[in-house]
């Protein structure tokens, strides 16, 4: 088809199924009908839903009318064509060791589901490519916009973010943030609010099992902005704090646990940070003869349902993965349409009380 310029143009075609009046047959409908019904020009009917030309008021109120009458709507693969978009998203999450994936595909979830509020897809990397990995899809012309997880503090990704043409949104927090956009929890206020919690109750010495070493040794944001808000709280409550990784294995948990209590006999109160141990911790606290709350309070930084299915019930402050996954989407379709500039979200720790925690022995 040529425009009245002579020029190439492509129409792309939904088809809507619409009953016919009096039968159970359904018929498609195109965006030829919608013409048809306008008396124009497909093409006119084209450049009215594009908003690629400059149509005349009457003309598409009268194309408006017959889409409403019809029925008619665009697909996301024609409005992909009109504005030069893939309509996809990339969501990076390289599965490094020590990761816990049931809680990044709860992020997954969360910014699978929203993306489709906005007609988007999600092309999921798993590979760990580093900078090589983003410079791939973002000269493929796959994806519109990235969304990028497990942020280190010195991310070799992120110079390269700052370059790139596309829109990116940052699951997690870099040491340096400039020009960036990103998102996480406030980690370092989680961190202190569990100390202040257990100090409030009256512990005097406190440990944080963290993460497994290999989260660690990568300078993983939200491991070491814990690790940081848990010791200045304890030095600002003046408690004794002492933090250790943990590898997420039973066996792992018993000796960690065990090595732990013989060199600080008078730790009272444990901040975890690291979901898979949660179960194995509460069976060796029992093993060795440590009643929780009574001889050890827990509480972890974790997602509510996690806490609530424990017995007893772990005082916790909730990771809202969707809220965050949610954020990052939306925060990502508002830079595609406009011209929102760089910015950090820190989402405010939210601490609850449950049955794990009382005072001190």
């Amino acid at each position: 088809m040529t425009d009245a310029g002579g020029s190439s143009t492509l129409v792309l075609v939904e088809a809507l199924q619409l009953p016919k009046p009096g039968s159970r047959r359904q018929v498609i409908v195109t965006i030829t009908d919608v013409a048809r019904q306008a008396g124009v020009a497909a093409s006119t009917v084209s450049y009215v839903l594009s908003g690629k030309r400059s149509i005349s008021s009457a003309t598409r109120d009268r194309v408006q009318e017959a889409v409403r009458v019809l029925g008619y709507r665009p697909n996301a693969s024609a409005r992909a064509l009109a504005s030069n978009r893939s309509n996809v998203i990339a969501l990076v999450i390289p599965l490094r060791a020590g990761m816990h994936v049931p809680v990044l595909m709860q992020f997954a979830t969360a910014v699978v589901t929203t993306a489709r509020r906005f007609d988007h897809d999600v092309l999921l990397l798993t590979a760990d490519e580093g900078r090589s990995g983003l410079e791939r899809v973002s000269q493929s012309a796959l994806v519109d916009a990235l969304v990028v997880m497990d942020v280190e503090l010195h991310d070799e990704r992120v110079p390269l973010l700052r370059e790139l043409p596309m829109p990116s949104v940052l699951i997690g927090i870099p040491a340096d943030t400039e020009g960036l956009t990103c998102i996480d929890l406030d980690f370092f206020a989680a961190a202190e609010q569990c100390v202040d919690h257990l100090a409030d109750l009256g512990h005097h010495e406190i440990a944080l099992l963290g993460t497994p070493s290999a989260v660690y040794e990568r300078q993983t944001g939200f491991a070491a902005r814990t690790v940081a808000g848990f010791q200045a709280a304890a030095e600002r409550r003046g408690i004794a704090g002492i933090e250790t990784p943990c590898e997420s294995t039973f066996e792992a948990v018993l000796e960690t646990v065990g090595d732990l209590l013989r060199e600080h006999p008078g730790i009272t109160g444990v901040v975890i940070q690291n979901e898979p141990i949660i179960g194995p911790l509460l069976d060796v606290l029992r093993r060795l003869g440590r009643r929780v709350p009574e001889d050890m309070s827990l509480m972890a930084i974790c997602a509510d349902d996690v806490a609530v299915r424990q017995v007893p019930q772990l005082s916790s402050v909730t990771l809202p993965a969707d809220e965050i996954g949610q954020q990052a989407v939306e925060t990502l379709i508002a830079k595609l349409d406009s011209d929102l500039g760089p910015g950090v979200t820190l989402m405010p720790a939210q601490l609850t009380a449950r049955a794990s925690t009382s005072t001190a022995p």
